[in-house]
């Protein structure tokens, strides 16, 4: 453990924030598996409904700072292109 104070308390924030951090990029991860899944089930409604959660999750991240905006914007670009072949 540590000695001064202040590194004390650094420590038990950063733990927060790593524990913080990992929910909400474990949710982000969940909503992309949702999408993926509601596309192979090929049903457009769902699959459209499960777009719109996961590009809001996407954005979401990125205003968190847990994804550099051109990560998202490559995600979100991807995913993007597998709906649009659903629908053809």
């Amino acid at each position: 453990m540590a000695n001064i104070k202040s590194s004390a308390k650094r420590v038990l924030v950063s733990r927060e924030q790593a524990a913080r951090n990992k929910a909400n990029k474990s949710q982000l991860k969940t909503t992309i598996k949702k999408f993926n899944v509601a596309l192979e089930e090929g049903n457009q409604e769902n699959a459209e409904a499960a777009y719109k959660a996961a590009v809001k999750s996407v954005d979401r991240a990125v205003s968190k700072g847990l994804l550099h905006k051109n990560n998202a914007a490559r995600k979100k670009s991807k995913m993007a292109a597998k709906i649009n072949t659903l629908g053809e």
